[in-house]
């Protein structure tokens, strides 16, 4: 059993008339206006799936400002997971500035979503302002018991389309504010994990926070997984590809590569994710 835990997909109104919607949301502008961003439907990547061995995908949308995209979205979101229950499970994304965000994170729960996600905020970062606007669907997730997951990225290096201008200490303050949350952080939650070697606090800060994989091959070499293994560990490590980004098989070379054990990828690819969102009983 392989679970890839990031995957993105649109409906077809989204992936036909993309350039359509570009002035109106920057973020999406930004991320699939280059010529090559790719956009694929649930058929699409059931049929990747199919390819690269992947028995079950974890999808969502785009964090979209506009009210009717982002329910649109989430409708197809849920749609998909219902007419695939064994092959996807689903998170409800929008923008969290938005006043309905909460309200739709509830309704969206209710339909059958497992969490929320991917969160992000491109244009600005974890500011004291954007991490208390988070308040209210922290709260809705705590409450239904549901993870979040969150865009974050490395604060320094190369430059790419999405990455935002976020820091470490708030990454960590983010954390600190909702400590009772579940929180996924996407693309190995910037390093922050590296954190995890100093004596006091962060460990501790950390327990309910996972890190996915999303953009790795981009971003990493291949030692990162026996090094946050062996920072954080394997129980906290979430195999996610970012498709149509990435493809999986990309990432399964790269675990080879760092000399994982069969014991480590299945934890990576399978486990952890089946705890994290209690997939055990929809397998």
């Amino acid at each position: 059993m392989i679970v890839d835990f990031h995957t993105h997909i649109f409906p077809s109104s989204f992936r036909n008339n993309r350039e359509e919607i570009f002035s109106y949301e920057p973020a999406f502008s930004l991320l699939y206006g280059p010529p090559g961003a790719k956009m694929v439907g649930a058929t699409g990547l059931i049929r990747s799936m199919d390819e690269d061995g992947v028995n079950r995908s974890v999808i969502f949308g785009f964090p979209w400002e506009d009210e009717g995209r982002f329910k649109r979205h989430n409708d197809y979101i849920i749609e998909s997971v219902q007419l695939h229950p064994e092959r996807l499970t689903g998170l409800c994304c929008f923008s969290v500035k938005t006043p309905d965000a909460a309200r739709e994170a509830e309704r969206c729960l209710n339909s059958g979503l497992a969490g929320v996600g991917e969160l992000a905020v491109y244009d600005s970062g974890l500011t004291t302002e954007v991490i208390s606007s988070f308040k209210d669907v922290m709260s809705v997730c705590a409450e239904l018991d549901a993870p979040l997951l969150l865009h974050v990225n490395e604060p320094i290096g190369h430059n790419y389309a999405g990455k935002a201008p976020i820091t470490l200490s708030q990454i960590y303050q983010f954390i600190k504010l909702y400590p009772s949350n579940r929180i996924i952080l996407a693309h190995w939650g910037g390093g922050i994990f590296f954190y995890g070697l100093l004596k006091k606090e962060v460990k501790d800060v950390l327990k309910n926070v996972w890190f996915d994989t999303a953009a790795s091959p981009y971003l990493y070499r291949p030692d990162i997984y026996r090094i946050a293994s062996e920072i954080i560990g394997l129980d906290k490590i979430l195999f996610g590809s970012d498709y149509p980004l990435l493809r999986p098989k990309r990432y399964f070379e790269e675990m080879n590569a760092a000399g994982l054990t069969n014991e480590a990828k299945e934890m990576i690819t399978e486990s952890n994710a089946e705890r994290v969102l209690n997939l055990k009983s929809q397998i």
